[in-house]
């Protein structure tokens, strides 16, 4: 690997090629290899016959161009580079010819893999000078001088991470020997291709490619070849992609007449950790040999942007629309098997209570029953501001639902004077015992009204328990369970962007602009918010970040500050993320017996804290490790 991190950087090099000129793309070739580690490349992989050039049609059948093609590898091994070069050639083997590649490293052949699968229909007539490799197995082979492994029973490995090789229409079939090689251990595949434009081709390669790294859970290094292929029947546009577990984390431009380097680093201990979350990932380690390749180890910086707000689709408006369906879902799932006639839901004016109400009033318009049947209550409490409280008025009647204004200060100043609290103590009893006296309140109507009580708080809340045990903690199904903070945010501004209401659209807006904050210590002397959530535990963006690379990815702290300090970098200083990350730690392993009697409520992203699915941790774990 590239560093501690976990990263190896990685190319696609496509040369401008010289059909048969084998010495003058070699010369080509040794260039972008010099580039390529000059940037701290670990791998770099070029097209398909790279060194003769793919469109040579029958001058494959001439002796001519298999002995340029074996002078201008002895030109390559000549120039010794620190990095492992894939480059494609013809090769002669046992009375036939194959289409392969050839693995070098600091002027050795490490071994030679043929292309398995030879296509032969449309515009591809390979079978014309090729036979296909894919049975070729424990043999050797002379070249330039080396006695080297020859077959398609081969992986590689250099500084720890193993990696496989295959041939364009490899890719294309319905089982490609990468698949075989990931479940051998190869978390990167480098795929040397030569894949001419045809209308619409481009979208189903790119989305092969996605596929093939999301089922074999790999990084997948795409080449293909570029400009100077013969364009008497078809066009070579130079594809570079590069992509990751699902995601293409790189492409270069088509139809650019230059030589192009593309360059990504690929997140090889994710690869692992996504290995070890999925049982079904079995080991076919004994198809294959492994052989190890020592060359330096490259020095180089993460050139990959970090995305700083994972949880947030990247198609906005697509991804709103599917969280929000999967939380009506869910909720409607239960109204209906409940049978009850009211749904009760406590509306404080904030994020989250706002978006369980939205989701509420579509679960009730999808069951056909009248909103008037959903009782928002609002509780005003010590801590209540007039802007949360308007805002919530509004809401409810804009929406059409039923109304109850139930003030907590007389119940929690009687419950205060009966545990003994001080006038003026203002510690965790007095916060507590207003999210207790409300979630009571709660319960106790939807009891009265034959209803469910709706639960309002998120995943970020749940990690961070910032939530009142059997108080705002508790509910009969709670729908925002799984969503962040960060998307909460998004969910209430897509749908103020989507509702007809001029009225319930510049509420919602005033509620995103609103501070977080529990509302449970006064206000301060102009009446505005005193209690901002995070000033107290940090920004709601930073542990959203945390949150997704400790449990989604399975990244050490060490790594998750790493990435945070470019994520946010210019944002939140090293010693800002530093100190949020201790706490979230901290409070993390802290508060799981919180999470422990979470309600039930529905998975939307990948990431959840429900102790009945995907985070079943104890309550008596200790963060140590992670601290140190």
């Amino acid at each position: 690997m590239n560093n501690r991190y976990g990263f190896v950087k990685v190319a696609a090099a496509t040369p401008l090629v010289k059909i048969a000129d084998c010495r003058a793309n070699a010369e080509a070739i040794d260039k972008m290899t010099a580039e390529a580690a000059e940037r701290g490349v670990s791998v770099v992989v070029f097209p398909e016959l790279s060194i003769s050039g793919y469109t040579c049609g029958d001058l494959f059948l001439q002796s001519r161009i298999i002995e340029a093609g074996d002078e201008a590898l002895a030109k390559l091994l000549a120039t010794p580079r620190p990095i492992v070069s894939i480059v494609g050639m013809p090769i002669y083997y046992k009375n036939n010819l194959y289409n392969c590649a050839i693995v070098i490293a600091s002027g050795k052949i490490c071994g030679i893999v043929p292309k398995s699968y030879i296509p032969n229909y449309s515009e591809f007539s390979e079978s014309r000078w090729f036979s296909e490799g894919r049975d070729i197995r424990n043999s050797e082979i002379t070249i330039c001088g080396q006695r080297v492994r020859f077959g398609t029973d081969l992986l590689f490995e250099v500084h720890g991470t193993r990696f496989g090789v295959e041939i364009c229409e490899d890719l294309w079939v319905p089982a490609p020997p990468s698949s075989d090689m990931a479940l051998a251990g190869a978390t990167l595949i480098f795929n040397l291709s030569a894949t001419p434009e045809i209308i619409g081709k481009h979208a189903y390669l790119r989305s092969l490619i996605e596929q093939q790294s999301a089922r074999a859970l790999c990084g997948y290094v795409y080449c293909s070849a570029g400009v100077g292929e013969s364009s008497t029947d078809l066009v070579f546009t130079g594809n570079g992609i590069i992509a990751e577990n699902g995601t293409i984390i790189a492409a270069r431009e088509r139809f650019v007449r230059e030589a192009r380097l593309t360059v990504a680093d690929i997140d090889v201990e994710y690869i692992f950790n996504e290995r070890r979350r999925h049982t079904s990932f079995i080991n076919l380690d004994n198809r294959f040999d492994i052989i190890q390749i020592d060359i330096e180890q490259p020095k180089s910086e993460v050139e990959r942007k970090i995305n700083p707000a994972p949880f947030i689709p990247t198609n906005l408006d697509n991804g709103c629309r599917e969280t929000f369906s999967i939380q009506t879902a869910g909720l409607a799932q239960r109204v209906a098997h409940i049978r009850g006639t009211k749904a009760v839901i406590g509306i404080s004016g904030g994020l989250d209570s706002t978006l369980a109400l939205l989701v509420t009033v579509a679960t009730f318009d999808m069951l056909g029953r009248d909103r008037k049947d959903i009782i928002g209550v609002t509780m005003p409490g010590f801590g209540t501001t007039d802007r949360t409280y308007q805002n919530a008025l509004v809401l409810m009647h804009e929406l059409g639902i039923s109304t109850r204004e139930i003030s907590i200060r007389k119940a929690c100043e009687q419950h205060f004077a009966d545990i003994g609290l001080a006038a003026d103590d203002r510690g965790a009893a007095y916060e507590n015992a207003q999210a207790r006296e409300r979630t009571q309140i709660l319960m106790d109507l939807a009891n009265k009204e034959n209803g469910i009580v709706i639960g309002t708080g998120d995943l970020s809340e749940a990690a961070l328990g910032w939530a009142t045990y059997n108080g705002d903690s508790m509910s009969m199904y709670n729908p925002n369970c799984s969503i962040p903070k960060t998307l909460v945010r998004k969910l209430v501004e897509w749908c103020a962007a989507n509702d007809s209401n001029e009225h319930v659209r510049n509420t919602l807006r005033d509620i995103v602009a609103t501070p977080v904050s529990p509302e449970l210590l006064p206000a301060d002397k102009n009446g505005d918010i005193a209690q901002k959530t995070e000033d107290l535990v940090g920004p709601y963006e930073l542990h959203d970040f945390f949150i997704y690379n400790f449990m989604r990815n399975g990244f050490s702290p060490a790594k998750i500050e790493y990435l945070a300090n470019r994520a946010f970098a210019g944002d939140y200083s090293a010693e800002e993320i530093h100190h949020w990350l201790q706490l979230f730690l901290r409070r993390f392993f802290s508060q799981q017996f919180k999470r422990s009697a979470a309600p039930d409520g529905p998975k939307v992203g990948s990431v959840s804290l429900s102790p009945r699915g995907d985070w079943r941790m104890p309550s008596d774990a200790l963060a140590n490790e992670w601290l140190d």
